[in-house]
């Protein structure tokens, strides 16, 4: 199959420009430099450089070094660790999205589950987003796929998320999953989730549901929290098999040391989120 290969539009532009600046300043020796350094290694005037960061993360790129330093994990879970049973109880169940984004969510049944997706028609397209290339997949009743593309190549992304359900039809309208995509990058409206998977995992995409925006918890948590407390891997795997990137958070997923972890879509994009959720909720 041949994908689709829409020209590169502003967001992903900006994106790839950002991810550069990003890698940069973080590198070992990338945390002092200086906004016209970083400037001059991006092939842009300090002023233009200036302008198109801050509008991509809404705070200076000085600020930013600081959100992506390595010590900033571990202030997230010393400031904002989010203890899940607290949170249900205050009423944030649900409450882990971006830009107030309103998600109402149902799971596949077991059984639906067990038939790999056959009978269920998916339709898939793809779309510039804030953290580049993106890969929405949807069904009648939501949306069922979220994938970053940047860190791994398009080909790659619709393969493993294609893997998922291997029984279903796959059909490019993007036409027909733009509504949820625009709902979730704009954060007006309502976006209609179709998770699918195994209990299990539909158990630990519901805890991640639970984070609130700016908020951090560990994967111990996540295990005690849906009763399996000794379960700590199979969490893990649970979390990196999330099918709906960023709208089911699992990027707000640290391990209890304070390491980021893994993030399926590639380390620099869980950091990227993170850093972003700090300045959106001002840590």
């Amino acid at each position: 199959m041949t994908l689709h290969q829409p020209p590169t539009t502003e967001h992903t532009y900006h994106w790839r420009l950002m991810r550069r600046a990003i890698e940069r300043i973080d590198s070992d020796d990338g945390r002092d430099l200086t906004l016209e350094e970083i400037a001059a290694e991006m092939n842009l005037s300090p002023a233009h450089f200036q302008r198109i960061f801050s509008r991509w993360a809404g705070v200076s790129p000085k600020r930013f070094q600081q959100y992506l330093t390595l010590g900033h994990a571990k202030r997230l879970l010393d400031a904002r660790f989010t203890t899940l049973d607290t949170a249900a109880e205050v009423g944030l169940s649900g409450g882990g999205r971006l830009h107030d984004l309103f998600l109402r969510w149902e799971a596949m049944s077991p059984g639906e589950f067990a038939r790999k997706g056959a009978g269920l028609t998916v339709r898939y397209g793809w779309f510039d987003g804030p953290f580049g290339r993106m890969l929405a997949m949807a069904t009648d009743r939501g949306l069922c796929g979220l994938a970053f593309a940047e860190e791994t190549g398009d080909a790659a992304a619709y393969a493993d998320m294609t893997a998922r359900w291997p029984a279903a039809t796959f059909l490019e309208d993007a036409t027909a999953v733009r509504p949820h995509v625009e709902a979730a990058v704009s954060g007006r409206g309502e976006t209609t989730l179709h998770l699918i998977g195994a209990p299990f995992q539909i158990k630990v995409w519901e805890a991640l549901l639970s984070i609130p925006t700016g908020h951090v918890t560990t994967y111990g948590e996540i295990a005690r929290a849906i009763g399996s407390p000794k379960a700590v891997r199979a969490v893990g795997t649970a979390v990196g098999r999330n099918p709906v990137s960023w709208l089911i958070p699992c990027h707000r997923a640290l391990r209890k040391s304070g390491g980021l972890g893994g993030y399926h879509w590639g380390l620099p994009v869980k950091r990227a989120l993170l850093a972003a959720e700090a300045a959106q909720t001002k840590l």
